[in-house]
């Protein structure tokens, strides 16, 4: 991004578009790209100081420039070059005459070496400045600008002693930060623990937990939950487990292309989500995940679409990390055709969402649920959008016994005295949620007459359950006859392809 401004600047580009939160950082880019350029005068513009010359103090000077109608025909009138850092412009670009002073200064700096970059944490372009502005996400600190926030603490606090190991250690887990973000997490991990060690790295993961979840965007999930803890779907866990170690060095090395996601289909309460959870844990990876809903904003246009990429940078930020879609089917239903219910907002997130799946270079792993497929769009099912696609069935005699097993190994020690092969029976036709439902209401009951549940609890309660497999039997054909030709078994190949034949 670095090397791609300062080409903008050194082609003439007359106006660039910075999306940033980080001015301070942003602009000391700015000014070392403006150092070397001859001649290059670097000034910045705020709607409370207007213009001021790079290095000098506030309110020194051009103190009639506060409005940006003033301050861009200032810069016009400049007759050496320079470079003008307008910051948070965008309030004011649904201004006709903002729009106008700006295509003026287009105009008017064709041939010479000034350029207008606008700096925001918002995307706002007119319509009219669309074909002459270029746009350009600012990048979050890398690896080696968060060592040097490192260092600097480390000064402060006099403190050095601090072995390679840990110094790596405390700056992955900070990657993702901002330069301010890293510094109060570095100084609030020395106040709790009066040093800098390798424990503090959870102190800073903890911190970096709170900034994602303040994001409202992105969602930080902890799953204390193995892959164990699933039953069945053994052809899907060892698809995972062969890539457990996918995005390591020695993969790399190996000549193996990082892993892009899996879209897993399935019938609802069949543990899709769960699978997705317990990835995250079995792969060491952070797992985030995306609120499609929360993406949208109807406060701004272009707002919607600064969110998802603001989350999109967050995830590659942290990266290898595991993005989790839940019912992604729900989240871009229709979005291919949206334009007449609320303006193309939902087709431009669905384009930028698949555009950023096919082009990603960073190692995010999407990890995508649906239960509708006749409602995902048939962009997101071509070959090459996802590594693979599982179906996830209703759970066969073997995988419900399993799963009974684990339900009643998670809340008794003395599973023995239950006939598995009874319950299995009973609960033909159930979901892994339906069982575990139909056990908690088995507890309740003896609960509420004082007693330990049984056997006969666990039927009747079974048994006063209608399943979907029979309200929606017409819905769960549908997908299997879907699912039949165009999705990989999840449970053993030919028992789940009897399954679905039946």
């Amino acid at each position: 991004m670095k090397e791609e401004l300062k080409v903008l600047i050194k082609a003439q580009y007359p106006l660039i578009y910075l999306l940033t939160f980080e001015e301070e950082r942003a602009e000391r880019t700015i000014a070392t790209i403006a150092k070397h350029q001859p001649q290059r005068r670097l000034y910045t513009w705020t709607v409370t100081h207007g213009i001021v010359e790079y290095g000098q103090a506030r309110g020194s000077q051009n103190s009639n420039t506060v409005s940006p109608e003033a301050a861009i025909d200032w810069a016009i009138r400049q007759k050496d070059a320079g470079i003008y850092v307008f910051k948070d412009l965008h309030p004011f670009m649904d201004s006709p005459a903002v729009t106008r002073c700006l295509r003026d200064a287009i105009a008017s700096f064709k041939g010479t070496n000034k350029t207008v970059i606008l700096m925001s944490p918002v995307q706002e372009i007119p319509v009219e400045l669309e074909k002459e502005v270029v746009v350009l996400d600012f990048s979050m600190p890398s690896m080696g600008e968060l060592n040097q926030v490192l260092t600097a603490e480390l000064s402060k606090a006099q403190s050095t002693n601090i072995t390679t190991d840990v110094r790596e250690k405390l700056l992955k887990a900070s990657l993702g930060l901002t330069e301010d973000e890293a510094e109060k997490v570095f100084r609030k991990a020395k106040v709790v623990a009066g040093k800098l060690t390798e424990s503090e790295v959870d102190i800073v993961l903890s911190e970096k937990k709170q900034l994602i979840r303040r994001n409202g965007i992105l969602e930080y999930i902890e799953e204390d939950e193995t892959l164990d803890s699933v039953g069945g779907l053994e052809e899907l866990k060892h698809w995972l487990r062969q890539r457990s170690n996918a995005f390591s060095e020695r993969a790399r090395e190996y000549g193996l292309p990082q892993p892009k996601g899996m879209l897993i289909l399935g019938v609802p309460g069949c543990g899709k989500s769960l699978i997705a959870k317990t990835t995250a844990r079995l792969w060491g990876l952070p797992l985030l995940r995306l609120d499609i809903g929360r993406v949208y904003d109807g406060s701004m246009v272009g707002r919607s679409e600064a969110n998802l990429r603001s989350a999109l940078r967050t995830a590659e930020s942290i990266s290898p990390a595991i993005l989790f879609i839940d019912e992604i089917d729900k989240a871009f239903a229709g979005g291919a055709g949206s334009g007449d219910s609320d303006g193309g907002t939902s087709s431009r997130i669905f384009g930028s969402f698949l555009t950023w799946m096919q082009e990603k270079k960073s190692p995010v792993f999407v990890m995508a649920t649906a239960n509708r497929v006749e409602k995902l769009p048939s962009e997101f099912l071509r070959k090459g959008r996802f590594d693979e696609i599982f179906f996830v069935d209703l759970p066969n005699e073997e995988e419900r016994k399993e799963i009974f097993k684990i339900h009643l190994g998670k809340r008794r020690r003395d599973i023995e005295r239950f006939d598995f092969d009874q319950l299995t029976k009973v609960c033909e036709g159930f979901s892994g949620a339906e069982i575990e439902q139909g056990l908690i209401s088995a507890m309740y009951e003896a609960f509420a007459q004082g007693r330990e549940f049984n056997q006969l609890d666990i039927i009747a309660a079974i048994r006063a359950t209608l399943p979907l497999s029979k309200t929606m039997s017409e819905q769960v054909t549908a997908l299997r006859d879907w699912a039949r030709q165009r999705a990989r078994p999840a449970a053993s190949s030919v028992a789940e392809y009897q399954r679905m034949e039946f």
